[in-house]
């Protein structure tokens, strides 16, 4: 923790900043103290991230998800504010330093400690799985040692259980060393990635080393997939639990219950002697002084939850009493601002948490909507994805739909990234070739190709200049109503918008949706008996939202910018924000 900077504000919201705890991928993290003087972590998003769609998904997501998961090993949401930069999190205060830290300084932990470390952990994720919600990321940095114990943080990338599919921020979802093999070879995510994960963090604690090396990412979890964890030097009984828990295939590892059980603690974590010499620094922070921090701490603004800078309006204000000054009146209570403010938000934003664009056909009646199977429903956490869907997010705004140039019915217009993408195809120059992840949404009925525009007829080859995109649904398909569908088409790198090529720096995976076509009506094309053929670069182009919330747009590349293997997404759309990958190919470029 470190004292504040001159380019600090000296509040976020209502809260008064006092310190700098840390700083992470997504933002920095303040201490910071309410109105009414509680300690409270505050996240704050970075500017220069605050236009990336993924990065304000995730972030979402995060808030959703903390604020669904209220576990005593969990630090529980206290405010937060989604609708404009600067977008920020509070969550409870937790004094104590990190797992990743306490070894750091002091080096591996005993047996002892680590088998109450084990159960402690495993207790706290099974809370956690019991809310229906996957951390995702558990890893030493991600555990704090608290005097109540230890607690789970960082849920920015965590999902409902049932949630297989993956499209992370990022190369790869969670941390190298710490993934779990069948995320990284299929995108499968269930409760047992975690317990992988638990078994990485105690392998990390019991050695002080990185469970499975250090190095690339891509050499970390070839290991982690292909290679033994490291637990040289580790008591017998506790190294076998780890390795347990550590099993390439999620089927074999025990149950955290198993876990637990096997650890057979016979005290509290905070009465272990390892653990308490954590605490001291712990037990000052919660009396409200940090450690490292001079006393004399800046007062807060005043009692209550207050209207702060900038005119920021608390998540939550408490009702005042039914008869005292400036109360509602009984029977008919006034809804708090919170409420008002929510409903702005959804007025405005139109694609609000749980929301679907529905789309008029032209006589007025509903043409599709989000009802039906991949709906979310009205309990689901806050920016969490439904089943085979991804996720609805505020950050895509229901502008009116515009008019297609194809179909009757009018459908809404470009797709904008809400969650980045981690298809990718890999092939041959023959344009053999495979894509890593599988459909999100099954569709059996549709039938696509890819080719050179220059030479249609040819065998499948490298694409030269343009592509065609051809694609249509079979004659005797079975879907009822509209089938909007739109295609993305990726580079294999990152592209810098300033000089539509890859970063000359960094070679990075490309983990966006790609530049997409306009969404088309396959199902009126299929009556008519047509099909669509689409041409890239001319018929893509790539939209997103900047950091003011304006929208932009940019012109699709020419394939001879980035050679490599191309991948070609099909996404089936229901909004702006709302789509699901049904198909997906590629070409190479040489």
């Amino acid at each position: 923790m470190e004292a504040l900077r001159d380019t600090d504000p000296p509040h976020i919201g209502a809260h008064t900043l006092l310190a700098r705890i840390g700083a992470g991928g997504m933002g920095q993290v303040y201490l910071g103290r309410s109105p009414g003087g509680r300690l409270v972590a505050i996240k704050v998003i970075k500017d220069e991230i605050t236009g990336h769609p993924e990065a304000l998904a995730r972030f979402r997501r995060e808030v959703g998800t903390v604020r669904a998961v209220r576990s005593a090993y969990t630090a529980n949401l206290i405010d937060a504010s989604l609708t404009a930069p600067p977008y920020w999190l509070a969550t409870e205060y937790v004094a104590g330093p990190t797992l990743a830290d306490a070894v750091r300084e002091r080096g591996a932990l005993p047996a002892d400690t680590c088998r109450r470390l084990f159960a402690a952990l495993a207790e706290g994720l099974a809370s956690v799985h019991a809310y229906g919600v996957t951390h995702r990321d558990l890893k030493p940095q991600n555990v704090i040692l608290g005097v109540q114990g230890p607690q789970l943080i960082d849920f920015g990338i965590a999902r409902a259980a049932a949630q297989t599919a993956l499209t992370q921020f990022g190369t790869a979802p969670g941390t190298p060393g710490y993934t779990a093999p069948e995320v990284l070879l299929r995108g499968e995510v269930a409760d047992a990635a975690d317990v992988f994960a638990l078994g990485a963090t105690i392998a990390y604690a019991a050695t002080g080393r990185a469970p499975f090396g250090t190095g690339e990412p891509t050499a970390v979890n070839f290991r982690a997939v292909h290679g033994e964890i490291d637990v040289t030097g580790v008591e017998p009984g506790l190294a076998a639990l780890i390795g347990a828990c550590a099993a390439v295939e999620p089927g074999a590892r025990p149950a955290l219950a198993e876990v637990i059980r096997r650890c057979a603690v016979d005290a509290a974590l905070v009465d272990d002697p390892v653990y308490a010499t954590f605490l001291a620094a712990g037990a000052e922070s919660a009396r409200g002084l940090p450690v490292g921090l001079p006393g004399g701490l800046p007062a807060t603004a005043g009692p209550g939850l207050v209207r702060g800078p900038g005119g920021y309006v608390p998540t939550y204000v408490p009702p005042l009493p039914v008869g005292a000054p400036g109360a509602a009146p009984s029977g008919r209570r006034r809804p708090p601002r919170w409420a008002v403010a929510l409903t702005a938000c959804v007025a405005v934003g139109g694609l609000a948490a749980g929301g679907y664009l529905r789309l008029r056909d032209e006589g007025g009646g509903a043409a599709a909507d989000g009802g039906g199977a991949g709906a979310p429903s009205a309990s689901a956490p806050a920016g969490q994805r439904p089943a085979g869907g991804s996720s609805p997010s505020a950050s895509g705004s229901a502008s009116a739909p515009a008019t297609g140039a194809e179909g009757t019915g009018a459908v809404p217009g470009r797709i904008r990234a809400t969650n980045p993408s981690r298809d990718l195809w890999t092939g041959t120059a023959a344009g053999r070739g495979q894509c890593n992840l599988p459909a999100e949404e099954q569709s059996r009925y549709l039938v696509a190709s890819v080719v050179d525009a220059d030479a249609p007829d040819a065998a499948p080859g490298a694409v030269t200049g343009k592509a065609t995109i051809n694609v249509m649904l079979k004659p005797y398909h079975q879907e009822k109503g509209p089938y909007l569908v739109a295609v993305g088409i990726k580079p294999p790198h990152e592209i810098d918008p300033a000089t539509g090529r890859p970063f000359a720096d960094i070679l990075s995976e490309n983990k966006g949706i790609g530049y997409t076509s306009k969404p088309v009506d396959l199902a009126a094309k299929a009556a008519a008996g047509g099909s669509v053929a689409l041409t890239y670069p001319d018929d893509f182009a790539e939209e997103f939202t900047d950091g003011q919330g304006k929208s932009r747009s940019l012109a699709a590349i020419p394939v001879a910018n980035d050679p490599g293997g191309w991948t070609v997404v099909f996404y089936r759309v229901r909004g702006l924000t709302e789509y699901t990958s049904i198909f997906c190919t590629g070409f190479p470029v040489k």
